[in-house]
This record gives structure tokens, sequence and C-alpha cells, in this order.
């Protein structure tokens, strides 16, 4: 496996979309204005994803990961810039793809089937039409026995499922997942992760999938998406060669080591981590 790709994949900014691309920005930037205030949130960001591709975009808090997400799916306009899906400029809120957020958000008084059915409703089809998919979506992330289920009787993990669903039950070509496993304990973690790879493998879908995780970018990944600290860039982009499926034995595969060792020493040398002696350890250290 190669994990050593340059940054950008060593396209040049303002290069025509690679054939085949699902996704791709060029040049985009996106400033947040208050008053006299500014934030960079994100500086001159050019990426591709292809069409059936798994992409994850790994980087620190507050370095625009979730913004990018939301300039893709076109919740929010880029200040600078271009994103395209399928070849057309992304120009407001785009109707073929699915979104999960770090929040499950079902409504309390729904239950399972009618929060995933409520995708369908707002987009003016008619549910009836889709139910024996949602059911089957249900039935196939482990929920099958919960269909009447109201949110207060789910655990976090299952809330999460029952959103995935719904964000795939109008059969979108792309999923976009702002870190929707941030909020889970460790184990739920782990199979949710499992269980979205066996899901992905099943739909191919184009994902674009936020994460602060190393492991789990590696994990889920063909390729991952490196950022720098805000301003948010593509420090680096690393090519993931590990075998499919990767599952509970994914740590122990040829090349997750590898691949894991160079997106840390990228963090190290951009400061977003440290070493045993880190500034936190230092300061405790300086204390009379």
């Amino acid at each position: 496996m190669s994990a050593g790709a340059g940054g950008a994949g060593g396209r040049a900014a303002g290069a025509a979309p690679s054939a085949g691309a699902s996704i791709a920005a060029r040049g985009v930037s996106k400033v947040f204005r208050r008053g006299r205030n500014e934030v960079r949130a994100l500086e001159a960001v050019d990426f591709d994803v292809a069409d059936g591709e798994f992409v994850a975009v790994l980087g620190p808090s507050g370095c625009g990961k979730s913004t990018l997400m939301r300039l893709v799916g076109g919740l929010v306009p880029a200040t600078t810039g271009e994103i395209a899906i399928a070849g057309a400029r992304v120009q407001g809120p785009h109707t073929d793809l699915g979104i999960v957020f770090q929040a499950a958000t079902l409504l309390d008084w729904r239950t399972v089937l009618g929060n995933v059915l409520l995708q369908v409703e707002l987009r003016g089809l008619d549910p009836a039409a889709y139910e024996m998919r949602a059911k089957a979506l249900l039935e196939a992330v482990g929920l099958g026995e919960f269909t009447g289920a109201l949110p207060r009787e789910l655990s976090g993990g299952m809330k999460q499922r029952a959103a995935i669903v719904r964000a795939l039950v109008h059969d979108p070509r792309i999923l976009l997942m702002d870190e929707p496993f941030g909020a889970l304990d460790a184990l739920t973690r782990e199979q949710m992760r499992i269980d979205l790879e066996e899901l992905w493998l099943s739909s191919r879908k184009t994902v674009m999938f936020i994460t602060h995780s190393i492991d789990e970018a590696v994990l889920l990944a063909d390729r991952v998406l490196v950022m720098s600290p805000r301003p948010g860039r593509i420090e680096r982009i690393i090519p993931i060669g590990l075998p499919r499926p990767r599952g509970l034995e994914g740590r122990r595969l040829e090349g997750f080591a590898e691949a894991s060792d160079v997106i840390t020493e990228i963090f190290l040398n951009r400061g977003v981590l440290h070493g045993a002696r880190g500034a936190f350890s230092q300061n405790l250290g300086s204390r009379p």
C-alpha cells in the first residue's frame, strides 16, 4: 500500500475534475463574517470524490470539516471557488444526496418508521411507495423489530442507525456523514463502523465521511483527505489500500499501521498532536 500521496493528490489547483468524479471542489474558500469580525473557515480547497468511492475527511476541531460538508450539500454557499456534483455546479440545496448529522435528530412523537419516511414526505413523495424500502433498510441495520418504537425507546446507536436509514430511504447517489458516531460509546462506535462498511459494500454509494478519528478514517475509507488547522486546507490525500471487508480484523491488516503513522506524523508536524511532553504537561511541570 502506498500511503504517501502528495498534497491534493499532486493535482494543480483549478485543474479540471477527474473523469467519473461524483463530487469536485475547485478553489473553495469560506469566510464567515459577523460585523467587523471574520473567520476564514476554509481556504483554497481542491478535491475529487469518484463515483462509488468512500472518502473520509479527517482533521482537528474547528478546521472546517463540517463546513465543507455543508458546502457540498448546498446548505451554505462558498465564498470563492466552485463545487460540482456529477458535473453540475452546486448553487443551492442538492436533492440527490442524503445527510447524516452528528445528532440523530429524530422527532420524539414519530415512530422509527415514521421518522424514516419523514424524509420522503418533505420531498413531496408518496410515503406509501417507500414503506417497503424503509422497512427493508431498517431490517438491514438491525432495527426490523423497532419500526413502531419511539425514539425514547432506542439507544444512541439505534437512533443513529435510524438516521442513516432516513438518509438512504430515497436512494440518493451520495451520502454525506458529519461525525455520525462521535457521540457514541467506544463499543457501539466500533460496531457502527463495521455495519456502515457492510452497508456501503452492498450499495456502493458515494460517501463523504467527516471524522476526528484516525482509526475510523483508515478503517472505512478508500482515501483520507487530511485537513490542516483553520483555515482548513487539504494537507494531504492518503490512499488506503487495505482489503475489504476490513471488519474487526482491520487494525491487524498489513498497511493499517503505516497509514495511521503517516497521518499521525502530519498532525505532529502541524502541532495538532504533541508528544509525551506536550504543552499541557510542560505547563504543569513549570508550576512551583
